[in-house]
């Protein structure tokens, strides 16, 4: 195939690159590097140094591992850039990471609000109108998120439902009910998609991703400037890296309020094989897919048990402590989401076992020196935004 990767300097979209690469596919990656710049502005980074995009595509291509990756250097909001680029590259596969991927950051004011929103749902839109002009066939793969439904008391249904109501029935798009104005964007970013496919004729898949964790996957271990980062923060760090860390340097695990929220989680070499799955099985013209794309799922509770039982296979003395919450959500709550559409495609999942937690461990104990303990604590609050930068 030929495949375009949209955000390819990111946790996803490096290893997806190098995972196609491998197989022998055409790769194009794309990327503006704002990422980098928001981690800058908000003083963090990620646990491993990560070489840039350039490094990482010549160590790769030097390597004669797989196929060559090209790259451009663009921004998806500028729409001279998307339609040169989408002209130019012609691809049959369009792997879109390209987005603001932090609910915190989102949620820390206006101007990050609005900025998420403008650079997701507008850069979404660009590449939608491109396609329709360069490249109406290719198969869109949209990165979306299991927490555009939020957290219903009605199982959660693969993106559609079927309604009935006053005697007459209907098939609709699931109720959305976004947490944070990050997970919004996406719930936008679906819609505008679907419609396209209604009204366009156009083809796409859009993964309803879970929490994703780990950073090893069979490429990134080949060399260390290949490796992906690894964010522990309390912007862009995900519950589970959080909790090694801290077990890591001897402070109580933070869970957020009684730990009850339950959430849908998989494995960064799962998201792979499912970017893959999807690829090689595309939508049908003017078909909207939507796959939720989760292996397992837990509360954050159970994830802090699990750290802990780790820390004590490793001699260490991990406790938890329960913070407010700084988010607005339900602290117990019905989460059943079906997830049938991926395995039925042949999706063998990588479990959370001991031995997967051990390893994660095991790595960041290796780093624990490069660890910024003042970045850790939550200092977002969904009622109030950063209360370090009200303006923002």
């Amino acid at each position: 195939m030929k495949i375009l990767i949209l955000g390819g300097d990111g946790y996803l979209g490096w290893p997806t690159a190098m995972h196609f690469a491998a197989a022998g596919d055409e790769v194009w990656v794309a990327d503006n590097f704002a990422k980098r710049k928001w981690e800058l502005e908000d003083g963090i980074e990620p646990l491993l140094p990560i070489p840039t995009l350039h490094r990482r595509v010549q160590r790769w291509n030097g390597m004669n591992a797989g196929a060559p990756v090209r790259m451009k250097v663009g921004d998806l909001t500028n729409h001279r850039f998307v339609y040169n680029l989408l002209r130019e590259v012609g691809p049959e596969v369009i792997v879109h990471y390209g987005e603001q991927p932090s609910a915190p950051y989102s949620m820390q004011g206006r101007t990050a609000a609005v900025m998420t929103q403008q650079n997701n749902v507008v850069g979404n839109l660009n590449l939608l109108f491109a396609m329709q002009r360069h490249c109406p066939d290719a198969h869109l793969v949209k990165l979306g998120t299991m927490g555009e439904y939020g957290t219903p008391n009605i199982d959660i249904e693969e993106g559609w439902l079927d309604v009935e109501h006053n005697g007459r029935t209907d098939r609709v798009l699931f109720p959305k009910k976004a947490g944070s104005f990050y997970h919004l964007s996406k719930v936008h970013d679906s819609h505008n998609i679907e419609f396209a496919c209604r009204v366009w004729g156009m083809r796409a898949t859009d993964l309803n991703q879970g929490v994703v964790y780990g950073i090893d996957t069979d490429q990134t271990m080949l060399h260390p400037e290949l490796r992906t980062s690894f964010h522990y923060d309390h912007v862009f760090g995900t519950v589970l890296n959080r909790f090694l860390v801290q077990a890591c340097i001897g402070v109580p695990l933070t869970v957020y309020g009684r730990g009850g929220q339950t959430r849908g989680f998989l494995n960064i070499r799962d998201t792979l094989a499912c970017v893959d799955l999807a690829a090689r099985n595309p939508a049908e013209s003017g078909e909207f897919r939507i796959f939720n794309q989760f292996t397992e799922q837990f509360s954050i509770g159970r994830l802090a048990e699990m750290v802990v039982a780790a820390g004590t296979r490793a001699g260490l003395a991990v406790t938890v402590a329960h913070l407010d919450n700084p988010r607005v959500e339900a602290e117990e709550h019905y989460f059943n989401a079906k997830h049938t559409k991926l395995p039925d495609l042949g999706l063998q999942p990588t479990l959370l076992t001991d031995a997967v937690i051990d390893q994660m461990l095991a790595t960041v104990r290796e780093q624990v020196d490069r660890v910024d303990p003042d970045i850790i604590a939550p200092q977002i609050r969904w009622a109030g935004g950063d209360i370090s930068a009200p303006n923002r």
